[in-house]
């Protein structure tokens, strides 16, 4: 059934090429697979994700596929020096300070591929 297969995030991109430069220069993933209009993506712990073409396009608005990070504050370090741009927010709910929330006792940064798709980064308190 379901429960036993695995599973990984599809990212649509309307340009591929601009897609793969993001990702593979700015964020240094490297590709495990290619297909005619799709590339995977490996990740940590075998984790796969695929950007692939598409006509559908990104609201921005949640969180679409989130990096397990065991240093938050490092790893934001290391992107925005990559050029990337982290989101802040000022809401009732939802306060970032330097690009990062705490969240109970996990902290989470968000940041924007070029077309607008969004990723998280979140440290859990307990290391999981």
């Amino acid at each position: 059934m379901l429960s036993d297969r695995r599973v990984h995030a599809t990212i649509p991109t309307a340009d591929l090429a601009q897609a793969r430069s993001f990702y593979e220069g700015v964020l240094g993933l490297i590709p495990a697979r290619l297909l005619p209009s799709a590339v995977l993506y490996g990740a940590g712990e075998g984790s796969l994700f695929a950007v692939s073409a598409s006509s559908g396009q990104a609201s921005g608005t949640h969180t679409q596929m989130a990096f397990a990070t065991p240093d938050i504050k490092a790893e934001v370090a290391e992107l925005k020096a990559r050029g990337i741009t982290f989101e802040e927010y000022d809401l009732p709910a939802l306060k970032t300070i330097n690009g990062i929330a705490s969240m109970g006792p996990n902290q989470a940064a968000w940041f924007k591929d070029p077309e607008g798709n969004l990723f998280g980064l979140i440290e859990f308190a307990d290391g999981g």
